[in-house]
């Protein structure tokens, strides 16, 4: 039976969400607070570069491929992919790691840096590969109704794996601290500290080195695109700059929302929205969740963005680019056990440029650097200054070049403007991490329980943060909504 749908918001989740339902035959509407699409995975275009204002790695290959394929499409009908060559570079204070294309290349560098690393890495990997296998074919595919969805055979076999941690595995086989350093990075994907994430998770090992990096030509806004275009082939509508003020209920159940002040009439409500701002478009007597209950709750770091534009080409970087040339374990007590600016930051640096000159004028080169932060954190435009010029100083050094006569310019994002833009909880830029704790059925739940036909989709709920989950996501939610129209 055909419903009209009002989604609210629309970032990947509320995207993939809406093509699902379309797809299926109902009228389907998405209201989004902002001038353009895309949610936190926005597009700045100034002066000739092209900066992602957010999401900047594609991983998962299979996961997207996966989405087009439902709906009788490819990729590669849409926008162009590519491998990078290598993956990406990692800077410490003596040392520099890069990871190649390739395992045999990745074991080569770690086996320069710890004799007999690369049979340890071979085995890890091959565990990691045969975990992401179980994730993704048999429990992030689940809409988080029940605990026993954890329970298959294969999970069974592992569940040891849910009770120990990626930094316990790791350090068994591993001693040097870069090595150390560069196989727990993944898991900052999933939000949490590698000592909070259950091993089981060590599947972004393989998503890593298994399956690579890749960069859609013209960027992961490219992916927006696409599924914004799909999206109106299925017949979906997309209003932008359409903010919703308030999700009506009557008898218990969702009967439309409230946009610019106007009143628009749905049979179903989704919000893609961060969940609890759509929460509060609520009476306090349908909300699910209460204030304390958000606020025990670990979140996923906030993040203090700089976009950059050079007017030189830069040197010794790669694409993608991580600065683990200070204490990586201080900085995540920093943002999770005792949440304060960070003394002295990693951070990431992307230049899309090296790799696709689409993104900047030609011999001139698109920095993109982001420093994570616990959420929540005072934000000032003094701070702001402060954290550029530390990071600036060190890319100086670790990259042995002088750039700063070379900005044309820069734009800042951080929490101030997560919350304003964004309606995110604390300024937070990922979500809720996915810890043992705030996994599946224990995450905030796809369906509302005090009010029929109001449904929720992304990185606050089932599966979990990250641009695949959130693609997951919003076909778990349009598959609940279809079994109980």
């Amino acid at each position: 039976m055909q419903k009209k749908i009002a989604i609210i918001g629309s970032g990947f989740s509320s995207l993939s969400a809406s093509c699902y339902l379309a797809k299926a035959g109902h009228e389907v509407a998405i209201y989004e607070k902002n001038k353009t699409i895309g949610g936190r995975a926005r597009q700045l275009i100034k002066d000739g570069f092209t900066f992602d204002m957010g999401p900047s790695w594609y991983w998962m290959p299979d996961i997207f491929d996966a989405f087009f394929n439902d709906f009788g499409k490819k990729t590669a009908d849409y926008y162009q992919l590519n491998k990078l060559s290598p993956a990406y570079k990692i800077f410490f204070a003596d040392d520099n790691i890069t990871i190649g294309d390739c395992m045999d290349d990745i074991c080569k560098e770690f086996e320069r840096i710890e004799p007999g690393s690369a049979s340890h890495l071979r085995n890890f990997i091959e565990k990691a590969q045969k975990n992401y296998d179980i994730a993704i074919n048999k429990v992030v595919l689940r809409p988080g109704l029940s605990p026993l969805e954890l329970v298959t055979p294969e999970t069974a076999l592992r569940v040891d794996q849910f009770f120990k941690t990626i930094s316990g595995e790791v350090r068994k086989k591993f001693k040097n601290k870069k090595l150390i350093s560069t196989l727990e990075f993944p898991v900052l994907f999933l939000g949490a500290k590698p000592n909070k994430t259950p091993s089981f998770y060590n599947f972004m090992n393989y998503a890593d080195f298994g399956l690579g990096t890749w960069h859609p030509q013209g960027g992961m806004y490219e992916v927006v695109k696409a599924m914004q275009n799909l999206a109106k082939e299925l017949g979906v509508t997309i209003h932008t700059e359409s903010p919703a003020h308030k999700i009506k209920v009557k008898n218990n159940c969702a009967i439309g929302v409230t946009i610019n002040g106007e009143n628009i009439p749905a049979d179903i409500v989704l919000s893609g929205a961060d969940y609890y701002h759509s929460e509060s478009l609520l009476e306090p007597q349908y909300r699910q969740y209460s204030e304390t209950y958000w606020d025990k709750k670990t979140f996923a770091p906030s993040s203090l963005l700089f976009y950059v534009a050079f007017d030189t080409k830069l040197k010794n970087i790669e694409h993608h680019n991580l600065f683990f040339d200070t204490d990586f374990e201080r900085h995540a007590k920093e943002i999770y056990d005792q949440p304060s600016w960070p003394e002295d930051p990693l951070f990431y640096a992307n230049f899309p440029s090296v790799t696709d000159s689409s993104m900047a004028p030609e011999n001139f080169e698109t920095g993109f650097f982001l420093i994570p932060i616990a959420p929540n954190l005072t934000d000032t435009p003094e701070l702001r200054k402060q954290y550029f010029d530390i990071i600036i100083d060190r890319f100086e050094r670790r990259t042995q070049q002088s750039v700063k006569q070379n900005i044309l310019f820069k734009e800042s994002f951080c929490v101030n403007d997560f919350v304003e833009q964004y309606n995110s909880y604390k300024g937070n830029a990922y979500g809720m991490a996915n810890t043992l704790s705030q996994t599946a059925f224990l995450r905030p739940n796809l369906k509302s329980k005090k009010v029929n036909n109001l449904y929720f989709t992304g990185q606050l709920t089932v599966p979990g943060p990250g641009v695949p989950p959130a693609l997951i996501s919003g076909k778990l939610v349009s598959q609940l909504i279809n079994k109980n129209v």
